[in-house]
């Protein structure tokens, strides 16, 4: 989870308004929908990934590396010094663009299907002081605003209401009615709120990059 129920709780959410176990289901809930529309995930984790070999020097594996344990080139573990393979990994640092492993001395990863096994630890982190890092504080804030929308019971009243507030431009509390504002203008609708929205479409995967 890349929120953390003390999050919650310093945000002002009580346990009368949801219990510690809904509060952690909403949290497991909202990072899973945060991995699924960005594509990546934002915390370590242990993974083998398989990559197709394709007669350059360079390869973009599914996610950034963390640690790389092992690599196999068709079978073989490649014995490599830390100067024979450049890494572009996490924890991210200005300029990534792509998660990238690149042979150097005029090596070529030889053309093939899953020929290129790398073992270790993967994700999209940002420096927090720890060796692997940890998720991007706009992730993490993103999770939470996901948690505070889904909030409302889906049998209560105030349900519908809520997932619509940040849309009110007008009220009339006499007549009880209400204008909304138009729906995002972020280019990219995952929740329809334009706040989530934009925090989630900037670490939006490059449509195309890397195979798992």
């Amino acid at each position: 989870m890349y929120a953390s129920l003390a999050d919650m709780r310093d945000e002002g959410v009580t346990p009368a308004t949801a219990s510690d176990e809904r509060l952690t289901a909403l949290l497991a809930e909202a990072s899973a929908f945060v991995d699924h529309v960005t594509g990546w995930f934002f915390e370590p984790r242990s993974l083998v990934v398989r990559m197709d070999g394709r007669g350059t020097p360079s390869l973009e594996p599914p996610f950034p590396s963390i640690r790389l344990d092992e690599l196999l080139i068709d079978d073989v573990q490649a014995s490599l010094a830390v100067d024979d393979l450049a890494i572009r990994g996490a924890p991210i640092l200005p300029g990534f663009d792509a998660p990238r492993f690149t042979l150097l001395r005029g090596c070529t990863f030889p053309k093939g299907t899953d020929n290129v096994v790398a073992s270790g630890l993967w994700g999209y982190t940002e420096p927090n002081g720890t060796a692997t890092g940890g998720p991007p504080v706009a992730i993490r804030r993103a999770v939470m605003l996901l948690v505070m929308r889904w909030l409302p019971k889906l049998g209560d009243a105030e349900a519908a209401a809520a997932k619509s507030q940040w849309r009110v431009l007008e009220e009339r509390t006499r007549d009880q009615s209400y204008r909304l504002a138009p729906l995002s203008g972020v280019g990219v609708l995952f929740t329809s709120d334009p706040e989530i929205d934009l925090l989630l479409a900037r670490y939006r995967k490059p449509i195309g990059l890397g195979a798992a």
